[in-house]
């Protein structure tokens, strides 16, 4: 091969890997940064111009001193420095411009990182609730409910069932009655011990107790069967 094809050939190659290396560098480029990668470097560039507003504002307080110290006495040195100032200051005023101007994309491009996590964070929470849904019927859920619900009256039914009175079950006026009762005998009997019986309203005679009245017709009747058993006797003779 001659050493001019060999020359042709090689710039072929350089030129193919060049520009192959290039249609890479393109195809890389074509996504772009990331959205931490574009946050990173707008503060990083935040950064620079706020240290740059600082430097001016050094220079133009030296300025400022520069024509104080000259003043009427050397005119022309006093105008240089404050022509210097008005320079200065103008770049000032364009790096405060410039600052909003990033500042503000700064927050547009992290609020839409945000809310681009949000929103992937909710299909990823839609994706997951999908999925648990997926192993629930609803059928069996109603069933469910049913059973619950029947397990909470059956446990209703055995609270009421404990906490029911147990025991004797007696009847409140008889014992009132019988407490009546009790009453009027101890009231009886403190009166025979003091040797009298309470006075009562006229129309109105004391109420016996029913002990008392039982003794008296108990003792009526054999009254009366004696004296049966009398007649009988004179009859017989």
């Amino acid at each position: 091969m001659s050493k001019i094809s060999k020359f042709f050939k090689g710039s072929s190659s350089s030129s193919s890997s060049s520009s192959s290396s290039k249609s890479k560098h393109r195809s890389r480029g074509v996504g772009g940064p990331s959205p931490n990668e574009a946050i990173h470097k707008l503060r990083d560039t935040e950064d620079m111009l706020t240290k740059k507003q600082d430097y001016l504002e050094k220079r133009i307080a030296q300025e400022v001193a520069i024509a104080k110290k000259h003043g009427t006495r050397d005119k022309r040195a006093a105008l240089q420095a404050l022509k210097r100032k008005k320079r200065l200051e103008q770049q000032l005023t364009q790096i405060d411009g410039t600052l909003s101007t990033i500042e503000f994309q700064r927050e547009a491009l992290e609020n839409s990182h945000t809310n681009s996590e949000v929103v992937k964070n909710m299909g990823y929470a839609s994706q997951a609730m999908k999925k648990v849904h997926e192993s629930m019927d609803l059928d069996k859920i109603d069933d469910l409910m049913e059973d619950i619900n029947e397990q909470q009256d059956v446990a209703r039914e055995i609270n009421e069932a404990i906490s029911r009175p147990y025991g004797d079950n007696f009847d409140e006026d008889e014992l009132l009655a019988e407490l009546e009762e009790l009453e009027q005998e101890q009231l009886d009997d403190s009166m025979k011990s003091m040797g009298g019986l309470p006075s009562v309203p006229s129309g109105r005679l004391p109420s016996a107790s029913p002990s008392a009245s039982t003794s008296y017709r108990a003792t009526t009747k054999r009254r009366e069967d004696e004296d049966d058993m009398r007649m009988l006797a004179s009859w017989a003779t």
